[in-house]
């Protein structure tokens, strides 16, 4: 087994009975519906990553505990989501979102052309849901929300330090250099805008026959974006660096955290001025 620290907490741990009714936002329910989704399909993408790592049991045996974690982090979000929402039906929202969003778990091949590649990808979504999740629990009043992102972003940090550690022993091998890892990553980051957020915020949330991308794509992001600050761009782009074999220090990094940052003020105004709503 290979020890990259396990998490410590269960929902057992989580202190539901501090639930305030008082300081819900009534946006933040509604992404965090999305995401009670989206993590909970972690079983399934682990096991797409022990297809992809057939041959290596020590990382098969991180990848389903990393699974079952994000299994973890869909129930405790949903639970959160039933207080501050009764009429929220999770079960009945996942199945819709597994009807509506299909990915190819069986898959022995990797995506990303090699095992280094998939691990750089699984860095970008370790970072944008540590990010995420810190901005969160910043941005929240309801103090649950903010005790169970604290824990669900520590779980994201040492996810990335898992695969990063699997990426760094796979590297030789592939022969994956500089600038095919960057094109792994930037091919990764622009998938942030595909359906599977989209369409697990229709899922939790719209209660309408048919699937409207752009709308739903538009509600969420208008929401989320809105929860970043500076120092979360900053952190978010420091992690891609690393994981593409840049240094995160120094002027490239600052260079790429500012333009990051000016992008992200833009989409959320832009977003803002569209009135994205759902």
């Amino acid at each position: 087994m290979t020890v990259w620290g396990m998490g410590s907490w269960t929902l057992d741990d989580i202190p539901w009975q501090d639930f305030d009714r008082q300081k819900l936002d009534p946006d933040l329910v509604r992404i965090v519906k999305a995401a009670s989704l989206v993590e909970h399909n972690g079983a399934a993408y682990a096991h797409h990553l022990c297809r992809v790592f057939a041959d290596d049991p020590a990382f098969q045996e991180d990848a389903r505990r990393w699974g079952e974690e994000e299994v973890q982090h869909g129930a405790a979000l949903a639970r959160w989501a039933a207080l501050a929402d009764p009429d929220f039906d999770f079960a009945a929202a996942a199945a819709r979102f597994r009807a509506g969003y299909r990915v190819d778990f069986d898959s022995e091949r990797s995506r990303r052309g090699s095992r280094s590649g998939e691990m750089i990808a699984r860095c970008i979504v370790e970072t944008g849901t540590s990010s995420y999740y810190t901005a969160l629990r910043e941005a929240a009043a309801e103090p649950v929300l903010r005790e169970l992102c604290r824990h669900i972003a520590a779980d994201e940090l040492r996810h990335y330090r898992m695969f990063y550690k699997t990426l760094d022993r796979h590297l030789a091998g592939d022969g994956l250099g500089r600038w095919g890892r960057l094109r792994v990553a930037l091919a990764r980051i622009a998938e942030t805008g595909d359906d599977e957020l989209a369409y697990a915020y229709y899922a939790a949330n719209i209660d309408k026959p048919l699937y409207d991308r752009r709308r739903c794509r538009r509600a969420y992001s208008r929401r989320a974006f809105a929860l970043y600050r500076r120092h979360h761009v900053e952190r978010g782009v420091a992690m891609v660096l690393k994981a593409v074999g840049l240094k995160p220090n120094g002027r490239l990094g600052y260079v790429a955290s500012l333009a990051a940052w000016q992008a992200m003020r833009w989409r959320v105004r832009h977003l803002a001025k569209a009135g994205a709503g759902g």
